[in-house]
């Protein structure tokens, strides 16, 4: 079955029993964003939200809140999908499984964009966006947003839709200087597929125009997250995951998604820029206030009956954490061809993403010398310098001939493979003074900061300590260590207040540690509050590793430096305190927080 819009979608995961409606009205400043994060919690259905405070327009949410009902919604394609991308990896298969491949010509079929000619649902009726619901997520959010929005552009040099560019970047509806109506903010980076756009259009006359649609079937929304070479059309795509191919329409000399429930045409100004967030992003940290490129806003399109789709996000896991389990059901089969010699490479979630990646790769340099970290140096080297891996922090990678069967989505394990193995004198690897994630605050600057790869290889050196080992001591104002795994040790430290105090202060502990015993303990990790961070393996993950910029903020028990490599003979000492540089961490409103749990106590799902 295709789905032919978002409601046909809704319907029917509404007969299957994973949709929930909310029948009251509700307020779409902090109580719907609420109520979807108090059912996603509880691992809830999809949310329907029939009657928005100011808005004549229904909502919907998470439609994609577990991986269940994610490969539910795909359930008639997403098979088919994976054997044309079996294909792009080896031709040769079509020859092997010829019974396999027999339904590929078909799926590529609909890949195809085509023009609606007899008419488009989204054209039935026109508003204004005071009238869409003005969803705020966060207490401290500079305004409402579109948080699951498909931006579309053209390439100047060669328009039309099979080179166009559709991403998911935040658009700022309402708040601080922009003119209700009339103005509305984008985020986004020069680096992005609309940012070549941007560059191109700078250099011409003719007005750089947008359309940001929202709804449609759900392969859209999700094809504006999806990773593709660029030159090829998200549409494409689209189609192919929808099993429909992708309808569009022109009005005005905007291109229209002849699906969508609604669509935002304007004009990207080319040289205005005005104050885009506060906005509670998906590190779990708000990303502050920047200036951002403005559009002017020419019409607002919608279908009949239309919904707003919208999404939650924060500290993960959220609802766009299935995103990244479709992307990685869909491209692991490519990661291969386009890391050569990788195996396994997995961006953890509940750190954010792109702050820890976590790999294994194939060792077959040098085969006859005693085991040591070669060829994996030289597959990290070509992650952090490709796409969306290059915003990556810290990368452990280790070497698969150590261990078959490690598996980089077993986190718990897979840390225990690297702690047992890794040498700290010779397995780190920095990058300083380089890009990071916009999001992240942790750097020395916006966008600015550092990295490192841990890359390990060899036999087991250390069993690892699950249990303070005997003799440990702490100097003063450090207290409380927590195992968060065996060998990963989080202790409490002092407040963070300027760096040069907490240099002090990491530089204490760490000549403190010199001569303990603590070879089973070879990773540290000074913390605020450390019974919070060994609470569980997400805090561990998420602490540990959007706090810390690799270059300020890693220590070790004898460091030293030799030839301009930096090592260590004890224990890693990561500093992931809170730091007065970061930007806030997100907290829902308490009173806010109480009415929707009053709210969905008449509620059973």
């Amino acid at each position: 079955m295709a789905y032919s819009s978002l409601r046909d979608a809704v319907r029917d995961l509404e007969q299957n029993g994973m949709l929930l409606r909310i029948r009251e009205e509700v307020d779409p400043n902090l109580e719907m964003a609420e109520i979807h994060r108090q059912v996603f919690d509880r691992s809830g259905p999809a949310i329907l939200f029939e009657r928005v405070k100011g808005s004549p327009f229904q909502a919907v949410s998470n439609v994609y809140g577990t991986f269940k009902q994610t490969e539910f919604l795909f359930r008639h394609t997403l098979d088919r999908v994976k054997r044309v991308i079996e294909l792009k990896k080896d031709p040769a298969n079509l020859m092997k499984k010829p019974g396999r491949y027999l339904s590929a010509p078909f799926t590529a079929l609909s890949a195809l964009p085509m023009r609606s000619l007899l008419g488009a649902p989204i054209t039935y009726g026109t508003t204004t966006v005071d009238k869409l619901p003005l969803v705020k997520s966060w207490p401290m959010d500079g305004g409402a947003f579109v948080t699951m929005p498909q931006v579309y552009t053209e390439d100047p040099d060669s328009p039309g839709v099979m080179q166009s560019n559709l991403g998911m970047y935040r658009i700022q509806l309402s708040g601080n200087d922009y003119v209700m109506n009339e103005e509305v903010g984008l985020h986004y980076q020069l680096h992005r597929g609309i940012g070549v756009h941007h560059n191109k259009y700078n250099q011409r006359d003719e007005p750089f125009r947008c359309s940001i649609f929202v709804g449609g079937p759900p392969s859209h929304a999700f094809s504006a997250i999806m990773p593709l070479p660029e030159g090829l059309s998200e549409l494409t795509f689209a189609g192919m995951l929808a099993g429909r191919r992708f309808r569009h329409t022109v009005r005005d000399g905007y291109r229209l998604s002849a699906d969508a429930d609604f669509v935002i045409t304007g004009e990207i100004l080319k040289n205005v820029k005005k104050p885009e967030g506060p906005f509670g992003d998906h590190l779990g940290y708000y990303s502050l206030t920047h200036d951002f490129p403005v559009m002017r806003v020419h019409q607002v399109f919608h279908r009949k009956n239309p919904l707003w789709h919208f999404t939650v996000v924060g500290r993960p896991p959220q609802e766009d954490s299935s995103f990244g389990w479709l992307i990685h059901e869909l491209v692991a089969p490519l990661t291969p061809q386009e890391f050569p010699g990788l195996k396994e490479l997995h961006a953890v979630d509940a750190a954010g993403v792109h702050p820890l990646l976590l790999a294994i790769g194939h060792e077959r340099y040098m085969p006859f010398r005693e085991r040591q970290p070669e060829e994996i140096l030289t597959i990290a080297n070509r992650i952090l310098g490709s796409g969306q891996t290059s915003l990556a922090k810290f990368l452990f990678i280790a070497a698969s001939d150590d261990n078959p069967r490690l598996d980089t989505h077993d986190i718990p394990h897979f840390f225990q493979h690297v702690l047992e193995r890794v040498d700290w004198t010779r397995d780190l690897h920095f990058q300083t003074r380089t890009t990071i994630d916009t999001l992240d605050y942790s750097g020395s600057g916006w966008n600015q900061g550092s990295k490192v790869v841990i890359a390990c290889r060899g036999e087991k050196r250390r069993a690892l300590a699950t249990e303070i080992p005997a003799g440990f001591s702490l100097p003063t104002g450090f207290s409380n260590p927590q195992f968060c795994l065996p060998g990963v040790l989080a202790i409490q430290s002092p407040e963070f207040k300027t760096e040069q105090a907490a240099r002090a202060a990491a530089e204490t502990i760490c000549r403190h540690l010199e001569g303990q015993a603590l070879e089973q303990v070879p990773l540290i990790l000074l913390v605020d509050d450390s019974k919070f961070t060994a609470a569980t393996l997400n805090n561990f993950v998420w602490v540990g590793f959007t706090r810390a910029n690799p270059s300020h903020d890693v220590y070790g028990v004898q460091a030293f430096t030799e030839h301009k490599h930096w090592g260590c003979q004890g224990p890693l000492v990561i500093d992931a305190r809170k730091k007065p540089h970061h930007a806030p961490e997100l907290e829902v409103d308490p009173v806010v927080q109480q009415r929707v749990e009053a709210l969905l106590g008449k509620y059973s799902w």
